[in-house]
């Protein structure tokens, strides 16, 4: 008997994809050593602000915020390499990935929150494979939302 995985919503610019509600990270984020598997938690009902959060045993716990980046930047297509796909999906079988861009809130520096689109989160649909990816492209780190 397999075990039922859960999954959440994503908003996409083709629609709402279900995705795994815990991403495995494929390579740790930067920054963040020892955290390889985060829960992604939804923070609305459209599919558009998530929470992802990591507390592996013996690590402090992290929280960032991601949100589904076509949203807010209706052109936000960037290319992705093959070789990070076949990171994700070794079997070259996998569904087109979701894009998700992690938030920075707003600050003394900064009056609004803003999303890195130079380096997205992709997220394999089906088994919840991850990693954030520096795009060769010339996109913000800190774009603007709202």
């Amino acid at each position: 008997m397999s075990a039922v995985v859960s999954r959440v919503a994503v908003s996409t610019p083709d629609g709402p994809r279900d995705v795994p509600a815990v991403l495995r990270l494929v390579a740790e984020l930067p920054g963040l050593p020892g955290h390889d598997e985060f829960s992604l938690e939804p923070l609305d009902d459209e599919g558009v602000l998530f929470a992802l959060r990591s507390a592996p045993e013996g690590a402090r716990a992290v929280r960032l915020f991601v949100v589904a980046p076509h949203v807010f930047f209706a052109d936000y297509a960037p290319e992705l390499e093959d070789d990070v796909l076949r990171t994700l999906d070794p079997d070259d079988d996998a569904a087109d990935p979701v894009l998700l861009a992690v938030v920075h809130p707003a600050d003394d520096d900064r009056a609004r929150h803003s999303a890195n689109l130079l380096a997205p989160v992709v997220v394999e649909p089906r088994h919840g494979r991850a990693r954030q990816v520096v795009l060769d492209a010339d996109l913000p780190l800190r774009a603007p939302l709202g």
